[in-house]
């Protein structure tokens, strides 16, 4: 079970009321997390308003070194509303993660590289970062991506079709 529930304070997309809610701890150096990308897109086309997606920072630092600067610049933009912009951008982008990479997106989206860099060093987002982490740990994630359902973790494949199958099942009975 999702032991720290959804607030407002987390980077979400959707009608806070739909009947589903997607939380996924993710990483964005993770290949699977990668894969899993563009499977979450098409499950948000799916559900429409029906869903809404949460996700939170798990960086596996050890295996991807790029995973914590990328979610501190994620946190960076979400500061001043551009979390699912740079969220994507990161994404699409993550075959190419470095400092640089970081940089340049956050200028992309009109984000002052300066600012970035700063907050960077300082670690200024490394306190929420670490946050969506704890809880994590403390739901049980060990590894990414990890979807929980309604709070239910998702132990099946992450394919469309299998989110998708149990997106319904949790329909069905709430």
């Amino acid at each position: 079970m999702l032991k720290i529930p959804v607030t407002a304070d987390d980077h979400a997309q959707g009608d806070a009321n739909a009947p589903i809610t997607l939380v996924e701890y993710g990483d964005y150096q993770c290949p699977h997390c990668g894969h899993a990308y563009p499977i979450v897109q098409r499950v948000q086309k799916h559900f429409g308003d029906r869903l809404r997606f949460v996700f939170r920072n798990f960086p596996l630092n050890d295996a991807h070194p790029m995973a914590e600067p990328a979610a501190e610049t994620a946190e960076f933009a979400g500061s001043v509303g551009q979390f699912w912009p740079m969220h994507d951008a990161i994404f699409e982008n993550q075959r190419n993660l470095s400092p640089e990479t970081l940089l340049a997106l956050a200028s992309s989206l009109g984000l002052a590289e300066a600012d970035l860099q700063a907050a960077l060093e300082a670690e200024t987002f490394r306190p929420r970062v670490r946050h969506d982490f704890t809880g994590g740990v403390r739901s049980g994630v060990n590894g990414t991506p990890t979807f929980f359902i309604n709070g239910h973790r998702h132990d099946g494949p992450f394919e469309f079709e299998d989110l998708v199958e149990s997106i319904e099942v949790r329909l069905a009975t709430s």
